[in-house]
């Protein structure tokens, strides 16, 4: 037998083998359809169709043990008009769920329908919100439902972080931006100094951007409170200088489809031991 015939031998092997596993992939989803068909008669059309076994070069098998557990769990979906996600205990759904960091979470939601609507389960996002921001909301009750609030809290707690890496990187033109064009706008530095209107809070600003000093900041303890065209954030800031560290308190404003801020405080937090000197001279 020369070359010639080696390859069409080949060639008509491989074709065969092709072939076969075509059938095998056409009839598995042939039984699958006939499964979703329900009924008893659907499991054994289902057997009668795939009691099959294909191989090709150690190939693949299609067993009457899957088929029949295949057909038995869509039965039993079919029995209960609920799929095992929704046959769960809410609690526990929840409790999965709750190990879903925001991203993960959006992810699922765009699945399919069943993980879309597991994901978008108010209890999930509520859980999410206060492993992600803060407890003290727990009384809350969100208009639009806890994943809107959650969407609306990162989206402020974004925006504050905006502000101190404009305060970072001392643009003022940033700044300008960043606040609402309006004459009752407030800014009260850790001075103690108050600026009201915005021409004068944005002077005070580039002032604070011509001290020679650098600003590094560490914020924590944020909290924000969300409504729906205000919105409020604390915190505490430690600086690299020794008149820290402050409690500061953010206000925004939402006007034209975005947040603008519209009140600045920050003032120096007192120790245990400053609190009752100041008692005393109280």
């Amino acid at each position: 037998m020369d070359s010639t015939q080696y390859f069409l031998v080949a060639g008509t092997v491989t074709a065969l083998c092709l072939l076969l596993a075509l059938l095998a992939v056409r009839s598995i989803a042939f039984c699958r359809a006939l499964e979703s068909e329900g009924g008893d008669s659907a499991t054994s059309a289902a057997k009668r169709v795939c009691n099959c076994v294909c191989s090709c070069n150690g190939g693949f098998a299609v067993t009457d043990m899957v088929v029949e557990k295949a057909a038995a769990a869509a039965v039993a979906e079919r029995a209960t008009g609920a799929s095992m996600m929704e046959q769960l205990v809410p609690e526990i759904t929840t409790h999965a769920l709750s190990y879903l960091d925001y991203p993960s979470l959006c992810r699922l939601s765009m699945t399919n329908s069943l993980m879309r609507k597991a994901a978008n389960d108010d209890n999930a996002w509520k859980a999410l919100y206060h492993k992600d921001f803060t407890l003290e909301q727990d009384s809350v009750t969100p208009a639009n439902g806890w994943k809107a609030y959650y969407a609306a809290t990162r989206a402020i707690v974004n925006i504050n972080a905006e502000f101190f890496n404009i305060i970072k990187e001392r643009s003022i033109q940033a700044m300008s931006h960043f606040w609402r064009n309006a004459d009752y706008v407030k800014c009260v530095h850790a001075s103690g100094e108050l600026f009201s209107g915005y021409d004068a809070v944005i002077q005070s600003w580039q002032l604070a951007f011509n001290w020679e000093h650098g600003f590094n900041f560490q914020v924590r303890d944020v909290r924000a409170r969300v409504l729906t065209d205000m919105a409020w954030v604390t915190m505490k800031t430690f600086v690299d200088i020794d008149s820290g560290p402050f409690n500061v308190t953010n206000v925004f404003e939402f006007h034209n489809g975005r947040w603008y801020m519209v009140h600045h405080h920050s003032s120096v937090m007192l120790m245990n031991g400053e609190v009752e000197q100041q008692l005393v001279h109280a």
